[in-house]
């Protein structure tokens, strides 16, 4: 079956070969003309005629709409929400709908012109397909009941970033353009494997009892989580053996040497970010694995070949942290000896299908990643970028990757360190350069991206993210 925009293509195609010609529009097909529109005032059915909250097929959403349209809807996906209330702080789930990142970025573009849309999911946790049905079927609704979108924005954080690209991917035919923030878009199991070798090098250097996988319940998740939690903790009073060994788990998986919290500028500082990366990494190892099990039916990961020794550089090994009693070499000793874990096939298999972007690019895309992020590290960029040249046997030309970095010393990081820690600056900057780079068919130049993001002091050009902390699994 044809896509809404192959077909479009075709029957101008066919008007430009029994008629005189396409005329002023430069043969442009009928889908593409009006994407490009420069119209900033297109009718639409206001929210006095039409419910915008309310829920589609058990999701709730949220719909926000300018005083004049310019004709483009920004999809919104959210990020990862815990499917029961869980550590530290047990606090109840979220399950309401979001238009936008933020308020102050919501009302931003609405004085721009633009739509923005929101849902939640059906269900919480590792929720990807759900993430897709919503988006399908508020995109619909609005649609039906709104106006037809000139253009559709798909955009989302963290694991909203990866629902934002497998959507993206699924249907070219009405998204016009894709921005997939601080995402998982190495994919799920890519990234599982990280989570499981942090609990591994836990279970082998601190926490012997620790259990890693199948676990019987969410409860007996928690209560993993808890053992590790107070290993991770005791470690950072032993100076002597473990810190080095808290070290060399952070070496296995590259986790950031800064946080939103902790500018890394001394050893206090890095110590302080390596343990809250670790204690993330935990959480999702944990009690967030209990329910991606449920899901796939069984564990999803693996480390049966994994060397962990060639993932420590010699800059690690080096640091005076690390290298107390030769505890660098012990301690990966400790960790090739240990009894590894193997997937269960199937529930890889299916966990494959809750998000592994292929690079296959159909419209602008355009990623946004702190450098320096706990918990979906920015080596995810790095992968996906691989995969559109991998796919495309080019260029990047239908993708721009962009990050922002740190100052070098905070209280609270601005922007660039921690996870999806954007300002509304650079927010705004996205959909702008975006929308100049779907309307225009033009890649954004330097100056484009300077001028989108007002001379962003966190944005860093020249950035460019390591290999996956195993390159073999790439």
């Amino acid at each position: 079956m044809l896509s809404r925009r192959a077909g479009a293509a075709i029957t101008v195609l066919l008007l430009c070969l029994t008629t005189s010609g396409c005329g002023s529009s430069g043969g442009l097909d009928a889908t593409t003309q009006r994407e490009r529109s420069t119209d900033s005032d297109v009718p639409f059915i206001g929210c006095d005629k039409v419910r915008c909250t309310g829920e589609l097929d058990g999701a709730k959403y949220e719909v926000k709409l300018p005083e004049k349209w310019n004709g483009t809807l920004l999809l919104w996906s959210h990020g990862y929400r815990q499917a029961r209330p869980a550590p530290p702080d047990f606090e109840p789930v979220e399950t309401g709908a979001d238009a936008a990142p933020s308020d102050e970025t919501a009302q931003d573009l609405l004085g721009k012109g633009y739509a923005l849309a929101g849902s939640a999911f059906a269900t919480n946790g590792w929720d990807v397909l759900d993430g897709i049905k919503a988006n399908e079927a508020l995109h619909a609704w609005f649609s039906r009941q709104v106006a037809r979108p000139y253009r559709t924005y798909v955009w989302g954080e963290s694991l909203g970033g990866l629902i934002t690209q497998t959507l993206a991917e699924k249907h070219p035919e009405w998204v016009t353009a894709a921005a997939p923030l601080c995402g998982v878009v190495g994919g799920t199991n890519l990234n599982l494997d990280l989570v499981l070798d942090v609990t591994y090098a836990v279970k082998s250097l601190l926490s012997p009892e620790l259990k890693l996988a199948e676990y019987a319940s969410f409860d007996e998740a928690v209560v993993n989580f808890n053992a590790a939690y107070k290993a991770i903790l005791a470690a950072t009073k032993d100076v002597r053996n473990g810190v080095p060994k808290l070290l060399v788990i952070a070496a296995i998986v590259d986790a950031p040497r800064q946080t939103r919290t902790y500018d890394g500028h001394d050893t206090p500082s890095r110590l302080g970010a390596v343990v809250e990366s670790l204690l993330t990494a935990v959480g999702y190892g944990t009690y967030g694995r209990w329910e991606i099990e449920q899901r796939v039916g069984g564990n999803p990961s693996t480390n049966a070949d994994t060397d962990y020794a060639q993932r420590v550089s010699a800059e690690e090994k080096s640091l005076p942290e690390a290298v107390a009693a030769g505890s660098v070499r012990r301690n990966l000793a400790l960790l090739a000896q240990g009894a590894r874990v193997s997937a269960d096939s199937a529930a890889r298999a299916k966990a494959d299908t809750l998000g592994n972007p292929t690079g296959v690019l159909k419209d602008p895309t355009l990623t946004l990643h702190t450098a320096a992020d706990p918990l979906v590290v920015v080596q995810n960029e790095r992968v996906f970028g691989e995969r559109v040249v991998a796919a495309t046997k080019k260029r990047k030309g239908d993708l721009l990757q962009l990050y922002t970095r740190a100052p070098a010393t905070y209280t609270t990081a601005p922007y660039g360190a921690g996870h999806c820690n954007f300002t509304t600056r650079e927010l705004v900057g996205v959909v702008s350069l975006l929308d100049q780079w779907a309307r225009q068919g033009a890649y954004p130049t330097t100056a484009d991206i300077t001028k989108a993001f007002a001379d962003d002091p966190g944005l860093d050009l020249g950035y460019a993210p390591a290999l996956w902390p195993d390159p073999k699994a790439e």
